[in-house]
């Protein structure tokens, strides 16, 4: 360093102010030292300074960034999730994308957005109308008529959500009374659901449209005398018994069904059963119990209902593994209707990993000492907000008016394994 001052020095004939800035037209250097004692908060990473000056010059990232995020919510997802929770705007860096472009997991999914076969809609702006609403809800496979012509009234009940996002229930080991009560407030002012244990929800008295009681077969002696009826109500696991009792207790409330996976067999037998909402829910890295990635999971249950002919009678709700804004447009492609958030959450209210977080069980996570209502209510809006506009601008490249369109258009995506594959399956050497 103090060689590149002299050059410098003798090049710019003594001109102070030039010479202590260089390399960096941020400042960094522009201290009374210099390059001795950067001004780091100045930095920008645009990384002129080490392309310029490499042999002088060296960003190495701090090391306590790598504990923002474990091995699948990366720092850089982290990083991004909190400019989205900080401003609800779309993180646009404008230095291109850095990233892979391919990889394991939703990084080997492509959105299809070409211009050339269809125009591009204007709906981030206001200039054009994107609906992203989604109907939750069982629908009839056909209209019936009266005798005068007229459609029967239908007697199934419909919850319309403006945006198709769900908030699934927080780890245990963070479900005190002041999370639940601004993620609850967050749903509520989005309008959108909130699934929490039915135990909880009478521990801390949390009623009201957005609350979606999740109830097993040990709560249905506590669940009967609930004080409201909710607009929906999800069973964890298979119970016909329990199925049958909580329609005839909340006759108006919809019925949904948690998996964690599900055999052909056993999806049949449950819409034969009367099952029209389902949520196939994975671990926070993505993962069924048996190891497949969430995305393999909705194509192949999404698929199975086309293939029955009942798709358009169900709702399929899902969740896990969806940590970016991307990852929710990609979901509702391979064939969900809404998606349902965990950890990114979480991140928006500054939660702190404690190693890898996989599961609702485990305590990975630690909350911030002091948690404003307020200041998270904010937060949480903020991040759908963001994640809302994200996919306007997804529905409006790939030329939809509406987001119940993109469900399934397996023509709007690309996967990697499937392209390689035709590429390079007649190479000698390629291993699939």
């Amino acid at each position: 360093m103090t060689t590149l001052l002299i050059k410098e020095l003798i090049r710019y004939r003594g001109r102070k102010k030039i010479v202590m800035s260089r390399p960096c037209v941020y400042g960094v250097f522009s201290g009374p030292v210099g390059g001795f004692m950067p001004r780091e908060h100045l930095c920008v990473g645009c990384l002129r300074c080490t392309t310029q000056y490499p042999e002088f010059v060296q960003i190495h990232p701090n090391p306590e960034r790598y504990h923002l995020g474990d091995s699948y919510f990366t720092p850089e997802q982290v990083e991004t999730t909190g400019y989205e929770a900080r401003t609800g705007r779309v993180p646009v860096k404008g230095a291109g994308f850095r990233g892979v472009f391919g990889g394991e997991g939703w990084d080997g999914m492509w959105t299809d957005m070409s211009e050339i076969v269809r125009p591009t809609r204007d709906g981030i702006h206001g200039r054009e109308f994107i609906s992203t609403v989604v109907d939750i809800g069982p629908k009839p496979p056909f209209l019936t008529f009266d005798e005068q012509g007229g459609v029967k009234a239908l007697h199934q009940t419909i919850l319309a959500l403006p945006i198709p996002v769900l908030f699934d229930l927080p780890p245990a080991s963070l479900r005190s009374e002041r999370l639940l009560r601004i993620l609850s407030a967050a749903a509520q002012e989005v309008e959108t659901l909130f699934v929490l244990p039915a135990g909880i929800i009478r521990k801390f008295a949390l009623f009201g449209p957005p609350i979606v009681p999740l109830v097993a077969t040990s709560d249905l002696s506590s669940f009967s005398d609930f004080l409201f009826e909710p607009g929906m109500i999800e069973l964890n696991g298979w119970n016909e018994t329990l199925f049958r009792q909580v329609q005839a207790r909340f006759p108006k409330s919809i019925v949904c069904l948690r998996l964690k996976s599900a055999s052909k067999e056993e999806l049949l037998r449950n819409l034969h059963a009367g099952v029209r909402v389902f949520h196939l829910a994975t671990d926070y890295h993505g993962r069924g119990p048996d190891g497949r990635f969430v995305l393999d999971l909705i194509r192949e249950v999404h698929t199975i209902l086309v293939d029955a002919g009942r798709r358009d009678e169900v709702t399929l709700l899902g969740g896990g593994g969806i940590v970016a804004a991307e990852h929710v447009p990609k979901a509702i492609i391979c064939g969900l209707d809404a998606v349902a958030l965990d950890t990114p959450l979480l991140v928006a209210l500054q939660a702190q990993f404690l190693g890898e977080c996989t599961d609702q069980e485990r305590g990975c996570f630690r909350l911030p000492p002091t948690l404003p209502e307020d200041w998270g209510l904010q937060r949480v809006k903020n991040l759908v907000a963001s994640w809302r506009d994200q996919l306007l601008e997804v529905l409006g490249a790939m030329g939809l008016r509406e987001v119940r369109r993109l469900r399934g258009e397996m023509g709007r995506a690309m996967f990697q394994q499937d392209l390689e594959r035709e590429a390079f399956s007649r190479i000698e050497g390629y291993d699939s």
